[in-house]
């Protein structure tokens, strides 16, 4: 570097550049705590502005970065280790009376309405709890509390300081608990805080020796960095000495607008369907069970329809055609004209007229099918839907499906499964690929599609198969129809590659801005 590049340099240093510069004097390598402890005159924040100018010019370089994971318990971590987490507050009560009704559960005061949810949730994902006729909750299996026995364990042992604790100092075990739940914190407050300390380590670099020297006989307290109006109001700007500026310094960032990823990604998906000539079918978001569930031939007896797994809306269905309705009561007590001997049980015409939270976007379709639908004929749809679940990175209560159906004579399982391979791998942009056996009330044969998230492991986007009878014929359809409904959300975790499903609509700025776009994702 020059002479007059150097004097440059030295003349344009701010003042808190000054007071950093001659710390590095004289040492290998130096952290933000070491220089706040021989400066103390310092603020954090003003040592940063420092450290960030004297790196943008090349005086000193970053020689190391040190990672360190600290957790602590949130102010709902620490109520619970108080008086329990809500899973074993749910599990000790039915333990206690044998069999629970699940509504009475729901009512207890002393919990939110997501922690009741979430708890039961839990209980019967493990396999704990068990549903009984009646709509009861028994214990299934009590080896199956262990999990959240580990976590009251692991609540208690960090309520004991106030402090946070490292990571590395706790045991396997616990780590794994915290790592599983501190992710899970849906919309309450989670119960572990993980915060991440990067400690980074400074060193001089070669620029160093020849500015500091030059330093030592250039600029001083008395330079001024900034001319205000009250200075050329006053004329106080006569006879001072202004720092001089390094004009070279790249700018800072400009951060302009962009689509969400996710939006984006939702927009793509579309296109394509729409360039495969597919048509869009759109249904509301408060449906009524009819067209939800019964015209799906699911039956009224179905567990899925329990109050614990569907959202309920207040009011009822007038418009549903009496005709449709009446085909599909006799498909659901013997089959109707279809020939199969149906569920057997007297359908309930008023309760098909409920309103519910659109709980699946195959709704959609049904809708569509009851709507004199073109054959052949090829539909989508992109469907938010709504269900109780337990929120975890791959779980979420509201979610995107992308709805499909394909209608026509020569339509047959093969064709589904070549649809759904196309689907994975242009929109997803799977590589590894699965079909699982699976069963749906409403397609005979069913099938499971999983791919491999190259963080999370094999993941279930959805399922598909060939509507039934029972569904076609009551809704006048008489060609074979193949059908989908695949997780959007989980799809775009493959594509754009996030681990965690609510990191889809994090408010998180800068985390949106660096995301790659959907064109990175879909290619």
């Amino acid at each position: 570097m020059e002479e007059n590049e150097i004097l440059k340099l030295a003349e344009s240093l701010h003042p808190l550049e000054r007071k950093v510069l001659p710390i590095f004097q004289g040492q290998a390598r130096l952290d933000e705590e070491e220089i706040l402890r021989k400066e103390p005159s310092l603020q954090p924040s003003q040592l940063s502005m420092a450290l960030g100018w004297l790196l943008s010019k090349e005086v000193i370089k970053v020689i190391e970065e040190q990672r360190q994971e600290l957790v602590s318990l949130t102010e709902v971590g620490r109520s619970y280790a108080a008086q329990k987490n809500p899973a074993l507050r749910m599990a000790d009560e039915i333990r206690s009376r044998g069999q629970v009704p699940i509504r009475e559960l729901q009512q207890r005061t002393d919990m939110e309405p997501d922690e009741k949810s979430g708890a039961i949730g839990a209980l019967k994902e493990t396999g704990a709890v068990r549903v009984v006729p009646g709509g009861l909750l028994e214990i299934a299996d009590p080896s199956k509390l262990a999990e959240f026995e580990q976590l009251q364990a692991v609540i208690g042992r960090l309520s004991q300081t106030s402090e946070e604790s490292e990571m590395t100092a706790l045991s396997s075990e616990d780590q794994a608990t915290i790592a599983a739940y501190h992710r899970k914190r849906g919309k309450s407050k989670g119960i572990f805080r993980v915060n991440e300390r990067i400690t980074r380590i400074y060193a001089p670099t070669e620029r160093f020796g020849p500015l500091y020297e030059r330093s030592q006989s250039v600029g001083g307290a008395e330079e001024v960095g900034t001319l205000t109006p009250e200075m050329l109001k006053e004329g106080s700007w006569r006879g001072k000495k202004f720092r001089k500026y390094n004009i070279q310094l790249p700018p800072p960032r400009i951060v302009g607008g962009r689509k969400h990823p996710y939006r984006s990604f939702l927009d793509q998906v579309k296109q394509k369907f729409i360039s495969m000539g597919f048509e869009e079918m759109r249904g509301p978001l408060v449906e009524s069970e009819f067209w939800d569930m019964d015209a799906l031939y699911m039956p009224q007896f179905h567990p899925a329809r329990e109050i614990h797994d569907v959202y309920f809306v207040e009011g009822i269905d007038e418009q549903i055609p009496e005709k449709v309705v009446a085909r599909v009561a006799d498909a659901h007590r013997n089959g109707g004209e279809t020939g199969s001997r149906g569920w057997r049980y007297p359908f309930d015409v008023q309760r098909t007229r409920r309103l519910v939270l659109r709980s699946q976007g195959t709704a959609v379709s049904a809708r569509t099918l009851g709507g004199k639908p073109k054959i052949p004929g090829k539909y989508f749809s992109i469907a938010r839907c709504f269900r109780y679940d337990q929120v975890d990175a791959t779980h979420a209560p509201d979610f995107f499906q992308v709805e499909g159906i394909v209608l026509g004579q020569e339509i047959h399982f093969r064709t589904l499964l070549g649809l759904l391979t196309l689907f994975a791998k242009e929109v997803a942009r799977a590589e590894e690929i699965k079909f699982l056996p699976a069963y749906f009330p409403f397609t005979e044969p069913s099938v499971e599609m999983h791919v491999r998230h190259p963080k999370l492991g094999w993941m279930e986007l959805g399922g598909a198969g060939l509507f039934r009878p029972e569904v076609t014929n009551p809704l006048g359809v008489d060609v074979p129809v193949i059908a989908w409904g695949l997780g959007l959300d989980r799809m775009a975790m493959v594509a754009l590659g996030i681990s965690d499903i609510r990191d889809l609509f994090s408010p998180d700025l800068g985390l949106i801005r660096e995301k790659r776009t959907v064109q990175e994702g879909l290619g």
